[in-house]
Formats: structure tokens, sequence, C-alpha cells
């Protein structure tokens, strides 16, 4: 399975730009994971996907990473231009329904003005991760 190109581009990879985005972001926590957001000089949005070590075993770990970087894929064009995302997600968040997570993270990303005016976001329940 490949992915597609502008996927790389898409998520914050290099630990210096993970480093200015958690030193120079804005802060929203809720009870399914942490947001951290700020200005970029790039022409696009950008997500990262921080889960430590004391989130779980490997496998919770990366299915979180799975999660949160399908609900950014499902943002992706909806998403204010030149901004660095970064998303710490907690432990609760592999515990509720898909429905309720994508539900929780397009109502943080309209709390903090990252969502374009008029993004008519429905969630595609069927989709499973």
């Amino acid at each position: 399975m490949t992915r597609p190109p502008q996927d790389r581009a898409f998520f914050l990879r290099r630990s210096t730009d993970i480093e200015r985005v958690k030193q120079t972001g804005r802060r929203l926590q809720t009870p399914l994971f942490n947001l951290v957001s700020c200005t970029s000089e790039l022409p696009y949005a950008r997500f990262g996907i921080v889960v430590g070590k004391r989130f779980g075993g490997a496998v919770a770990r990366n299915r979180a990473k799975r999660v949160f970087r399908e609900l950014a894929r499902q943002v992706r064009e909806h998403v204010v231009q030149r901004q660095d995302l970064l998303v710490f997600p907690r432990r609760e968040a592999l515990r509720v329904k898909h429905r309720t997570l994508h539900d929780a993270w397009t109502s943080a990303l309209r709390h903090e003005g990252l969502l374009t005016s008029g993004s008519g976001l429905r969630c595609d329940h069927s989709a499973s991760v």
C-alpha cells in the first residue's frame, strides 16, 4: 500500500519543527487529546502526532498514530493554511467510538479557528482504522 505523495509534506517529521510548535504554539486540552498549533512559513498546513512511551505498548501507540493520521487526512482540505499542528493523543481516545473522536476532533479545530469557514465536514462513520 503506497501513500499519496502529498502525505510526506502533510505531516511534521523533523524534531526541530516539532520542538518549535511545542515551544511557541497555542495549547488546547481535551479529554481525548491535546492540541498545539502555531503559524508556519509554509503555504500549507502540517500535522504532527506525538505518542510517548507512557501512552502504552507499541501496538497501542501505533494504533493511536494511525487513528489520528486518518483524522488529519479527513480534515486536510478544510484546515486553515500556514498552520503547524501537534496532536498528543490520550489513552481514552482508543476507547471511544470513531464518531465521538471525530466530533471531538472537528470541534477542537473549530474552537481554535483552524477550520475554514463554511467547511461542511461530515464523518464517514463506516471507515474504521
